[in-house]
């Protein structure tokens, strides 16, 4: 069973990189300490397949990245109608080749459930995309029994995110990935998560494990340069896990 771990993006500040040592370039090196990075650029800007090619060639073997659907999918046309412009968009993501190994969609939180929507787009994309899809909803009908049961039949996981948007319901998709998305609290984007949290964060990914569940567990608290350190203290209390 895999574990894909790392952050949202692989900048490294340079008081990190005694963690990333070697020669190479960001991606280079940060591939060389972790096992994955979420792409977020690709949700507010297009980029060329010559880059996703040279990004794939950049990285080991093992290692996998999680593509960003762009927000003119899921925030303009809010999965309506959107068709064309998922195509346009894998053309350009799978040139990742087998380095792509999970998309995320995630949803505004203005977008409520529209049953016939989604399971028209979900069907679409899971016909273009051979990789776990990880769907990130907002907005509290899409944490009801329809929504579920909409997931799993189309076979998309549901991102256990942190803080979770509505906290008293724990999203539920289709079971083969376990998603977490650590965005940082009590200050999203910003905070530092402590030890407690983090081990409780382990044991619930090896749970996913001897489930046989493929895990992903991205940080997205970026802005202060929490993630790394967050994903490196990880990573060391997963290895116990072995």
């Amino acid at each position: 069973m895999s574990i894909y771990l790392g952050c949202a993006g692989w900048s490294l500040p340079p008081k990190l990189g005694g963690h990333f040592p070697g020669d190479g370039t960001h991606l280079e090196r940060y591939a060389r300490v972790f096992s994955a990075v979420e792409i977020n650029s690709s949700f507010h800007r297009p980029h060329q397949p010559k880059t996703y090619a040279r990004w794939a060639a950049s990285v080991p073997d093992g290692f996998r990245f999680s593509v960003k659907v762009p927000r003119q999918i899921t925030h303009a046309l809010k999965l309506h109608d959107a068709d064309a412009a998922m195509r346009a968009f894998m053309d350009d993501a799978t040139q990742l080749g087998d380095k792509l190994g999970c998309l995320l969609v995630q949803l505004p939180p203005s977008l409520a459930l529209n049953e016939a929507d989604a399971l028209h787009f979900f069907s679409m994309l899971r016909g273009l995309a051979d990789v776990p899809v990880a769907c990130e909803p907002r907005h509290v009908s899409w944490f009801t029994t329809e929504a579920v049961d909409l997931m799993k039949t189309a076979g998309i996981a549901c991102v256990r995110a942190h803080p979770l948007p509505h906290p008293d319901v724990e999203p539920v998709g289709a079971p083969h990935t376990l998603y977490i998305r650590l965005h940082g609290a009590p200050r999203m984007y910003y905070s530092s998560y402590d030890d407690a949290f983090i081990d409780a964060v382990a044991g619930r990914i090896d749970a996913a494990r001897r489930s046989a569940r493929q895990v992903w567990c991205i940080f997205d608290n970026t802005a202060h340069g929490a993630a790394i350190p967050n994903a490196l203290s990880l990573q060391q209390r997963l290895k116990s896990f072995r």
